[in-house]
């Protein structure tokens, strides 16, 4: 069960990288999308499980490779934004958000545009 402090903290950091994200995307040559769908925060404040959608797909790979290698720009980022209102600024943990990929597979399956054949 997540404390009120836990999701304050974790809603901050999801606006700011949503932020941040959208600039850099519209800063960009290339037409991408990088969305924020979810942040977890570890009970302690330690850890934040940022979780990313990123449209289109070839992009994936290489923009979350990106993402990693500037993780400590990324919590240098966020600890100037959170300074005042938190005593440790957490460390980023980056993942690939899948589940509308996931949705979109099932709801081809049950239109019978699958691998699986219609019953």
């Amino acid at each position: 069960m997540e404390s009120n402090r836990q999701r304050k903290v974790a809603q901050i950091i999801q606006e700011d990288f949503a932020e941040l994200f959208r600039k850099q995307a519209s800063e960009s040559k290339q037409n991408f999308l990088v969305s924020v769908s979810d942040v977890k925060v570890t009970p302690d404040l330690g850890i934040a499980k940022i979780y990313l959608s990123i449209f289109p797909q070839e992009f994936r790979s290489s923009i979350m490779a990106e993402i990693e290698a500037n993780k400590a720009q990324y919590r240098n980022f966020i600890g100037q934004k959170m300074a005042k209102q938190v005593r440790i600024i957490p460390q980023l943990s980056f993942y690939l958000d899948t589940t509308l990929d996931d949705v979109e597979k099932i709801e081809k399956e049950l239109r019978g545009e699958g691998d699986n054949p219609v019953l």
